[in-house]
Parts: C-alpha cells; sequence; structure tokens
C-alpha cells in the first residue's frame, strides 16, 4: 500500500491557498472553497492510497479546479492565485490518468 503523497500535498496546497485568500483579502468564499476542494482531494489521495485505481474522487476535485481556475486565469490574467492552481490541478488530472 503506497500512500499517495502527491495527492496529499496537492489538498495541502489547496487549503492553504483558501486560507491564505481569507487572510489576505478577507475572501470567506476562498477559504470555504479551499477547504471544500481541499478535503474532497484529501479525501481522494486517500482513496488512491488504498486503492491505486480508486481515481475517480481526486480526478473530479482536480478537473473541477482547473476548469474554474483556468477560466478566471483567463478572465484575470493574473498567474497568482488562478494560474498557479490551474496548472497544479491539470498536472494533478494528467498525473492521474497516467497513472
Amino acid at each position: 500500500m503506497a500512500v499517495d503523497w502527491l495527492g496529499f500535498g496537492y489538498a495541502a496546497a489547496i487549503m492553504f491557498g483558501g486560507f491564505m485568500g481569507y487572510k489576505r483579502r478577507g475572501s470567506l468564499v476562498s477559504l470555504i472553497a479551499g477547504l471544500f476542494f481541499g478535503s474532497i482531494s484529501a479525501y481522494g489521495a486517500y482513496r488512491v492510497s488504498s486503492e491505486p485505481r480508486d481515481i475517480w474522487t481526486s480526478l473530479a476535485a482536480s478537473g473541477a479546479l482547473a476548469v474554474v481556475m483556468g477560466m478566471r486565469f483567463k478572465k484575470s490574467g493574473k498567474i497568482m492565485p488562478a494560474g498557479i492552481m490551474a496548472v497544479l490541478s491539470l498536472l494533478m488530472a494528467v498525473r492521474l490518468l497516467i497513472l
């Protein structure tokens, strides 16, 4: 049983990003979204750790974030945080698909 350290790190990055959005801008939506998607991603990493072919929870979370943050990046043009999260989410989805 191998632990999905990349998946757990990705989940922690999402939660940290939501917390930083709340701390710097006072955005409660960022905090809630970060905790929500971070929790789903952590659960998905747990599922992948116990059964490596059970990628659907992680794939849904990373795919949704890739689309949402990609749209935010396209609209705002800001690398931080939308561009970085879009790229991380896309890389996570590709990693899961080739796993």
